[in-house]
């Protein structure tokens, strides 16, 4: 496959060239997209050249896909990325499936062109996501216990959070989160700047350090920092903190605030590009639209369950458009049955070679390639790490 770097502001000069073994580039990099989504399709090399996936599958559906992924999803229903972040991305959460469809309609009704600004929805789609870690990696995922948050508020003693901190810790989670989202998105400008600014300081010197909270507030004096004047660093501070080790990772569904903060990952989401933002950016923020898709139930952010058959670890998630599932291999061959759909296989570390019937792909760190349904049963060979992405067969 020929995929294609998307080069955004908070991408690494250096984590995606090294996993390729190459040299730091001068434009930071983001995300390497593997797939079929419109906006950056990859490509499939061949002997004649190099042809568009998004081509080939309208070309040739079943065979791509497969009867049953054809009949359910009509297109190949998963986006796989390398994602790489060397600073915080904005606060986000995606629409459901249900709230997508009436979204996009409605925008479309409304005659909003598609690279129109202050566009939500780009699709009518959902746009549910698993990141798997290939380095310690932070995020910020779905609010936290209520009472720890108003913990954590008090500690920084700032005067403006004085109210929803006392709705946190004694009133229901949802109430208390909305009054919390009203008081970060629906207060006059420059009451959000200044809470934005006294809530900064407070990170720096807090009038009651608290231990627990300690890497909290370091990361929210960074985003502060990065973003001065931004209220985003409120709701930053009442999301659970995740730090994954290598091989771990979350799963965010629909409606989960939820912000990227810094490491490198293996993502997989439903192909969409459906993104409510809430903060931390300069890119439109649409309060009214986010609080009608924000889930506001806290509590815990916990890790993907894991299952390994053989050299395989499978990544479970209730999401009907992708699985994942890791391969470490030691100079050795791995078996995979016969795909029942279109796969994506990436090499994250070593070098690796795909076998299938009497062809044989490389596939060395970086780079990925793609099995049609059709085919039949393929091996992986050789030392290394690769990701095997599917549709969901549970």
């Amino acid at each position: 496959m020929q995929n294609r770097v998307q080069a955004y502001a908070w991408g690494s000069h250096t984590a995606l060239s090294a996993l390729r073994g190459e040299a730091p580039t001068t434009d930071p990099e983001a995300e390497l997209w593997m797939g079929a989504h419109a906006l950056a399709p990859s490509g499939l090399v061949a002997e004649g050249g190099v042809r568009s996936l998004l081509d080939f599958i309208h070309a040739s559906p079943e065979a791509a896909l497969g009867a049953r992924v054809q009949r359910a999803f009509g297109a190949l229903p998963f986006l796989l990325k390398l994602l790489a972040a060397r600073e915080p991305l904005s606060l986000q959460a995606h629409p459901s499936a249900e709230q997508a469809r009436a979204g996009f309609a409605r925008e479309e009704a409304a005659g909003l062109p598609l690279s129109a600004p202050t566009r939500s929805y780009k699709d009518p789609h959902h746009k549910p996501e698993l990141i798997v870690a290939l380095t310690p990696f932070s995020a910020l995922a779905g609010f936290r216990d209520t009472r720890r948050t108003a913990r954590l508020f008090e500690s920084l003693g700032v005067p403006r959070l004085a109210s929803v901190t006392r709705s946190l810790a004694t009133e229901p989670p949802a109430g208390a989160l909305r009054a919390l989202f009203d008081l970060v998105t629906a207060s006059s400008p420059t009451a959000r700047q200044d809470l934005a600014a006294e809530t900064l300081t407070a990170c720096r010197a807090p009038a009651s350090p608290h231990l627990e909270f300690a890497r909290e507030l370091a990361w929210g004096v960074r985003i502060g920092e990065l973003y001065p004047n931004d209220p985003g660093i409120v709701l930053a501070l009442a999301l659970n903190l995740v730090v994954l080790e290598p091989g771990e990772g979350i799963y965010l569904p629909a409606g989960n605030l939820h912000a990227y903060l810094e490491g490198t990952g293996v993502e997989i989401m439903a192909s969409s590009d459906n993104v409510l933002r809430g903060g931390l950016t300069p890119k439109h923020v649409d309060a009214t639209e986010l609080a009608r898709v924000l889930d506001f139930q806290a509590g815990p952010a916990p890790l993907v369950p894991t299952e390994r058959s053989g050299s395989e670890l499978h990544y479970r998630t209730p999401s009907p458009e992708f699985a994942l599932s890791r391969l470490d291999l030691h100079d050795t061959t791995a078996p995979v049955s016969a795909p029942r759909g279109p796969e994506i296989v990436v090499a994250t570390a070593g070098s690796l070679s795909v076998r299938r019937n009497d062809e044989v792909v490389p596939l060395p760190s970086g780079t990925s390639v793609f099995l049609t349904a059709a085919g039949g049963a393929y091996t992986l060979s050789g030392t290394g790490t690769a990701f095997r992405a599917r549709v969901n067969d549970r």
